[in-house]
């Protein structure tokens, strides 16, 4: 069987780990977390980068840092997965959802400034695919009407939008570390911040309300409770297995974008014959072959191209139910405008199994068993 998904791992993971557990220090912001912040905060460009338990977290985490009250709304794809409201709901506030485009899966950004209102406090574009946003237009809709922009970057991890990584291009950007991601330790997230505004805080906060990181870099002589917060600190183990995959990042990257390509290139007469539609990248974006899609007919032929793909021991996935249809997206919030892609376009689209390690044989072996289910 091909699996959808196969966690990366490159060798060092396991020689890390034990490295923690050597030197007795197993626990959140140990030395493999700070590589790890290190090496995002260099590598992206960004003012500071926190690891966290997952990028529900990192999520959370900025809507604390941008002071969601309740009755406050956000605006957001329903097109996303379920954590990309949560954190905003948690805070008492309304996920608004607008429609998407059909081409990039994406937010509409023309769609946006029509859904503002003066409760309007955020807006969360999700990088679906690992592919942009149109954030000039996003971050220029932002400051007209003075809102913070907290990008949801969780599949974005080494993509680009007009040469800027994904995640610092608004004030906050979350990235995911989730088994299913092009890098992982298991759980984990990351929250990136483009301003100092936001550093201390996200500290405090991340650290159960506390200034211990204060303490540890010696600018107090003790640490003690100083605002609210929570522990969003992942193990030092986990960070350690992150760790190992950012030393071979671009080789992780690289070798992504040959299976994206190896399908582009074996599915395009499909898509070029009407069966099929494949991804879309436009111009100004460098994707990460975060994963590979392509849309059938309709739902019913989805769900045959996904059963013919079992039965030949190959798992395809779907996702996301929009949430505007869920049972907690019509309790907490609401779509605003027409729904002419969310839904349609969901009920079409199906995941192949694209992950660090899928030989080129497998890769192949899909796409055949996919021209072979169109004839």
């Amino acid at each position: 069987m091909i699996n959808f998904n196969v966690p990366p791992f490159t060798g060092n993971e396991l020689k890390y780990i034990k490295d923690c557990i050597d030197n007795q220090k197993i626990c959140g912001d140990g030395g493999y977390t700070k590589k790890c912040n290190e090496w995002f905060e260099n590598r992206m460009k960004a003012h500071k980068c926190l690891l966290t338990t997952s990028c529900t977290h990192a999520t959370e985490l900025a809507a604390l840092l941008a002071n969601i009250q309740p009755g406050d709304e956000v605006i957001m794809p329903a097109y996303t997965f379920v954590s990309t409201a949560d954190a905003f709901v948690l805070r008492g506030a309304k996920p608004v959802f607008v429609d998407i485009r059909p081409d990039t899966m994406n937010i509409d950004e023309k769609l946006i400034e029509q859904a503002i209102t003066d409760k309007t406090r955020a807006i969360v574009p999700v990088h679906y695919a690992g592919v942009a946003c149109e954030m000039d237009t996003i971050m220029a809709i932002a400051k007209k009407h003075n809102l913070l922009v907290i990008e949801d970057a969780a599949q974005g991890v080494m993509a680009k939008y007009k040469g800027q990584a994904l995640g610092t291009i608004g004030d906050m950007g979350c990235y995911s570390f989730h088994e299913t991601k092009n890098y992982s330790m298991g759980e984990g997230g990351a929250l990136l911040m483009r301003d100092e505004k936001y550093v201390e805080e996200a500290e405090i906060i991340r650290e159960k309300g506390t200034d211990r990181s204060k303490f540890y870099r010696g600018q107090v002589d003790k640490y003690t409770w100083v605002n609210y917060g929570s522990s969003y600190l992942p193990s030092d183990m986990n960070a350690a297995y992150l760790y190992a995959q950012l030393e071979m990042a671009d080789e992780i990257n690289d070798a992504r974008l040959d299976i994206w390509n190896t399908y582009k290139e074996g599915l395009t007469p499909l898509a070029d014959a009407g069966k099929i539609e494949l991804p879309f990248v436009p111009a100004e974006c460098k994707h990460n072959a975060h994963m590979f899609y392509i849309k059938a007919s309709d739902i019913k032929e989805r769900t045959a191209l996904i059963n013919y793909l079992k039965e030949n021991e190959i798992l395809s996935v779907f996702h996301y139910i929009p949430l505007h249809t869920s049972p907690a997206g019509k309790k907490f919030g609401e779509f605003r405008g027409e729904d002419r892609y969310t839904t349609k376009e969901s009920e079409r689209l199906t995941r192949l199994p694209l992950y660090y390690g899928l030989t080129k044989q497998q890769n192949e072996y899909i796409i055949d068993k996919i021209l072979d289910f169109y004839r």
